[in-house]
Formats: C-alpha cells, structure tokens, sequence
C-alpha cells in the first residue's frame, strides 16, 4: 500500500522540523500555484493524488480562493481532512466540507492565539479610551499635541466593557481588563458556565442590553453568516453616545461604513481596529479620522504565537494521518469524530 501524502498551501516560518517530521509517516508535497486558476489546475492534474491532509495558512487564501465547493469537487477523494492555521476558518465552508463527498474534516488553532490577540485587544481598548492617536499622529507631524489639541480621552477604571462573543480570546481578555478596573459584561450564543464566569466576574446579558450598557464594546466572535455585519447602523443607535468600539475579531462581524458614520457624527467616541472588511484595504473614512487606531491585523504577530499556532495544526495533521481524527475539530463538525 502507497503512503499517504500530506499537502502544505502557505509557509510554514517558524514550524519546519515539526512539518518534516512527518515524512516518517507521510510524503510531503507542496503547491507550485499562485492562484486559484493555477492550483486548480494542479489538483485536476493528478499531482495531489493520494494526499489526506491539507495543511494550508490564512496568507494561502491568495492562492486558493475561498474553499468552497468548487475547489473541494476538484481535490483528489483522497483529500479527508484541512487543518487551518488559525482561529477563525471563515474561509473556509464548513458546510460544503461535511456535505461533499467523501466528507472533508477542517480543524482549527483554538486556544493558542488567546493570550496575543487579547494583548492587541487591551492595547486597542487603552489606546481608543485615551484618544491618544490623534495626539501620536500630531507629534509626528511636528505639531507636539496637534492644534488645537485632541479631546480629553477615559480612564478605563470603573467603565463598562461589554464583550461580545465570549470564547478563549474573549476571557482572555477579561482577565486583563478586570485588572485595570472595569466591569465586565459579555453576551453569547449561551451563558459561560459558572466555573469560567466567576473567576472573571463575568454578567451575562442580552445583546440589545451589551449594546445599551457599554462603554467599550469589544468583539471577539467568529464570521460566518450570522454574526456578518451584526453591528451596523441599527446597532449604534442603540449604544451610549461616546461608546468606543474595538475590533479584533473579523472586520465583516461590522459594518464599515456604519462605523465611519458614527465616528463622523460623534456617537463612537474613538475606534480601536485589527482588521477590516476587505483586507489589505481600508475604509478610507477611517484613514483620514485621527479618533482611530488602526493596526494591519496583527493579533498574533509574534514569534512565539506564530510558532506556538503552526505547531498546533500540523499536531492537527499528524493525529489525522496517525489516528484519523483531529485534535480540534471545528465545532460545526464535533459530532462528526
């Protein structure tokens, strides 16, 4: 019997004894593609014949497109499992994954981007809170403060931080902010239970009462179809006025252009963002306004979680070949192993 092949789409920077390590158990291939075109073509050549996992990065998008049912009819049926380097898997369809035939099982990188992404979340929160972008962006302009100089920002201690979606990051981040004084409430599919809420002091609450209630509204949940645009130009009408907005989960969970409204008329305060709606480009009214932070998604851009996440999906690779299942299955998918 011919050994199975593993197919890496992306780089792997930080990770690379870890993925040659399982040409003891696997033969190694890559992609030669630099687009979708092109790497369809080499999956109907009959190159990627006999490979069962598919280890691919959130940068290989570039190559591939979205991995949706056209891209999967034209994979090898070999193909059983995607391990993804990331958190989020929005792009990837899971739905066409657990439908097509033979089914396609996707894991992602659940825990291991806590801990550097609420650090960028924090850091937004602080900064967004004290407006200090307007003054950093008038200093390098050799304007010191600017003239006149920016409105007074907040101090975080006694102010309200709503989190919605509140999985691994979103309690990551409370720990941190409870340590600079603020209450936290949070609203989610379901309460947390009582173990994980209570060491955060965490209040569960509808999303009508998150919205109401904060004074910075973070979200930390994953796209996908119902969470697209969930804050928009209905949602802001019902937050406070002065409310500040952080985002470091996907930039389509909001509207764009209803934020930019917002900041435009005063009802967001100031904006704290790690990624956009249409990356690399940026809303041009969020350029210009100096009340935000912009940062180009780099919520796990560091040495340590960069390799900590890479290690972790081929670990994801290595259990699909070795014992057919997934060390962390994409919940859509957990009774499907």
């Amino acid at each position: 019997m011919s050994r199975p092949k593993a197919l890496c789409i992306g780089t792997i920077w930080h990770a690379t004894d870890a993925w040659n390590s399982l040409s003891s158990i696997a033969d190694l291939v890559t992609t030669d593609a630099t687009n979708r075109a092109e790497f369809l073509a080499e999956c109907r050549s009959g190159r990627f014949d006999g490979v069962v996992a598919i280890y691919r990065t959130l940068s290989s998008v570039q190559i591939t497109g979205r991995i949706d049912a056209e891209l999967l009819d034209a994979l090898p049926s070999s193909v059983r499992y995607i391990a993804n380097c990331g958190a989020g898997y929005d792009q990837i369809d899971v739905d066409d994954c657990t439908a097509h035939n033979p089914r396609i099982l996707v894991s992602n990188v659940p825990t291991a981007v806590d801990d550097a992404t609420a650090d960028v979340n924090m850091f937004l929160i602080l900064g967004a809170l004290r407006n200090f972008n307007a003054g950093m962006q008038a200093l390098r302009e050799g304007k010191w403060r600017g003239n006149p100089p920016p409105p007074l920002g907040h101090d975080p201690e006694g102010k309200t931080l709503g989190i919605l979606g509140m999985g691994g990051i979103g309690r990551n981040l409370a720990r941190k902010a409870r340590a600079f004084g603020m209450k936290i409430i949070y609203h989610n599919r379901r309460p947390l239970p009582a173990e994980l809420a209570e060491p955060i002091e965490a209040e569960y609450v509808s999303f009508d009462e998150l919205l109401a209630r904060s004074d910075v509204l973070s979200l930390n949940l994953p796209l996908n179809p119902h969470t697209r645009h969930i804050i928009g130009k209905k949602e802001f009408e019902k937050m406070k006025d002065g409310v500040v907005v952080v985002n470091t989960a996907r930039g389509a969970v909001m509207d764009e252009a209803a934020l930019v409204e917002a900041l435009d008329s005063g009802k967001v305060f100031s904006a704290g963002l790690d990624v956009f709606e249409e990356e690399p480009t940026v809303h041009p009214g969020l350029l210009k306004n100096p009340n935000v932070i912009l940062v180009p998604h780099m919520g796990t851009w560091t040495l340590e979680t960069s390799k900590a996440m890479e290690e972790w999906a081929i670990d994801n690779v290595r259990r699909a070949l070795e014992t057919g299942k997934l060390k962390s299955i994409v919940p859509e998918q957990a009774n499907l192993q």
